[in-house]
């Protein structure tokens, strides 16, 4: 029996991947280098120091990281203000519905806690959500199944009774580990087959999360 929903943030409540992408694209335009959406697209879901490690990788160990996501985030924190921040369609819809019949949610991301509130706080999303557990408050990230165990014990749910919402394929993997079904609405990357095929389903949009619920009551 469903009794909680996990959610991922970025690129599922919030569309901020493809801005994030673009900001890093005109801050490494600034240093003669570019960034493919491919391999942007690698990075959805990791770590902080997986992500450093990949861009290291790609641009080599004297890229200066730190100095280049701060540019970043300075960029996004500028262009939210004058803007704010871009919920996904579908998002209050489906948080009024799961808080109107009794489901236990919460927040799983690897982001830190701070921005997490930053983009959140403001909007009111955070009072939808029982919790919120970040990427710096577990040992292991995703596509460990850590943040997902994590936030069942904090709900006080088991896995088979949880539900998480992904757009990444670290986030499918890290729910599969954890064996927690998981739906997919992808954002900037259709998942590969070899993660495809460990989702419950994929979908459009959390528009339709809601029918898929119904459903499985029916």
């Amino acid at each position: 029996m469903l009794k909680a929903v996990i959610f991922d943030m970025d690129g599922l409540m919030i569309d901020t991947e493809n801005v994030t992408y673009q900001c890093y694209r005109k801050v490494l335009q600034a240093m003669n280098l570019d960034m493919t959406k491919a391999f942007y697209t690698t990075l959805l879901g990791r770590t902080m120091q997986a992500t450093e490690q990949a861009m290291y990788d790609e641009y080599g160990q004297d890229f200066p990281i730190h100095e280049t996501a701060d540019q970043v985030h300075q960029m996004m924190d500028e262009q939210f203000a004058r803007e704010g921040v871009p919920l996904k369609d579908g998002l209050i819809e489906l948080l009024t519905y799961l808080k109107e019949h009794h489901y236990k949610t919460m927040i799983a991301t690897s982001s830190r806690r701070e921005r997490v509130n930053a983009l959140l706080k403001e909007n009111g999303i955070l009072d939808y959500f029982d919790d919120v557990i970040c990427g710096d408050e577990v040992k292991h990230g995703k596509p460990a199944p850590d943040v997902f165990l994590n936030a069942c014990q904090k709900l006080g749910v088991e896995p088979a009774e949880a539900l998480v919402l992904e757009d990444s394929e670290a986030g499918i993997q890290a729910a599969h580990n954890a064996k927690i079904s998981v739906i997919c609405i992808p954002d900037m990357k259709i998942p590969e087959e070899q993660y495809a095929n460990k989702t419950t389903c994929i979908l459009d949009s959390l528009h339709q999360v809601i029918d898929y619920i119904e459903k499985g009551l029916s």
